[in-house]
């Protein structure tokens, strides 16, 4: 028998034993459930060491609407890498930050707004960011509902309207042509409010319940009749729009410019969030969704940061969740982005 086989005999060896290696220290497959089932909600509380889950949609509440929510578009990362990205001389950042007490004469900070059936979180965690930033910007001077219904609608570079979108994109428009102002649908609040209903998204109660079905509605040049003002004049623009990678730099961006941007991952458990920090436990990835992070701390040990949602406030912990920080856990910190707003 030559060297030389004893050789490749021994390296083959080696290749499997690494293998088997590999294959046993690999994390454990995530049970799947379905969607929106008690047993889910059960293993969460007894499985998840972070965070607790209850029953935040009907179980028998339409699927296609479950599906819309998730309207970050899979390509939206060529967008996003196409953005300079920013950088900070990180130093002295606190542990614990929250932008609605770092600045409370900014109202829209703590609101939580409504997509309704319609998956345009791509756009509201957008213009969410754009209206706090205003405020802090002007040093509480200056409020603005950046209109979610104008940038869903007549961005068409930024992606589908209610079928899915890019949120580099929508910072992209934010500086390129400006968007006018909005509140919620039938608030009558700004330039453009959102046409889409709200509507019961969790438990039955008064509104009408939600359904897959929402589409998008027209763009419109035009503000709604009644409001004191042009579409022109009204638009806001933005002075810069860029991507934040490393967590300290998304940290130090939340404390020195105030919210940005972010698109993950949602998994079916995520659907059940009550209160804590997340982390993926259970069931099968159900798209891309798009949210406003406006802060990050510790809790219990754990690193996190603090999200609004566009779900309503009857979800999860008032609108808003806590997320794992660190780990890139369900891709939050691969898809960071933001902007400056011209607040002349």
């Amino acid at each position: 028998m030559s060297f030389n086989f004893l050789k490749n005999i021994m390296k083959l060896f080696v290749a499997v034993v690494a293998a088997l290696v590999v294959v046993a220290t690999a994390a454990p497959k995530k049970p799947n459930f379905g969607l929106l089932s008690d047993a889910e909600i059960d293993y969460i509380n007894k499985a998840a060491k972070t965070w607790k889950a209850q029953r935040n949609f009907a179980e028998n509440i339409d699927r296609k609407y479950i599906h819309k929510l998730m309207g970050v578009h899979p390509d939206s990362k060529k967008y996003h890498d196409k953005l300079p990205q920013k950088t900070h001389q990180v130093a002295d950042l606190p542990t614990n930050f929250d932008a609605r007490v770092q600045w409370p004469n900014c109202p829209t900070l703590k609101e939580v707004r409504d997509q309704g059936s319609c998956g345009s979180c791509w756009a509201f965690g957008a213009v969410e960011a754009m209206s706090d930033r205003i405020c802090i910007s002007s040093n509480g001077t200056k409020n603005r509902h950046i209109s979610a219904e104008n940038l869903m609608t007549c961005c068409h570079l930024c992606g589908f309207g209610c079928n899915g979108g890019f949120p580099a994109a929508a910072w992209d428009f934010f500086k390129t042509e400006g968007i006018v102002t909005g509140g919620q649908y039938n608030s009558h609040q700004g330039c453009q409010p959102y046409e889409i209903k709200s509507c019961d998204h969790h438990v039955v109660g008064h509104l009408a319940p939600c359904s897959g079905e929402g589409k998008t509605p027209r763009c419109s040049h035009k503000c709604e009749a009644n409001y004191n003002g042009t579409y022109s004049a009204d638009k806001v623009r933005g002075k810069s729009s860029y991507r934040v990678e490393s967590v300290q730099d998304v940290m130090a961006e939340l404390v020195n410019n105030g919210p940005v941007e972010a698109a993950y991952t949602v998994y079916a458990d995520f659907l059940n969030y009550k209160s804590g920090v997340y982390q993926h436990t259970s069931g099968a990835a159900l798209g891309g969704h798009a949210v406003k992070i406006l802060g990050y701390g510790v809790e219990d040990g754990t690193d996190y940061w603090l999200v609004a949602n566009s779900w309503n406030s009857d979800w999860g912990d008032k609108g808003f969740f806590k997320i794992r920080r660190g780990t890139d856990e369900c891709g939050i910190e691969s898809q960071i982005v933001a902007g400056e707003p011209n607040i002349n």
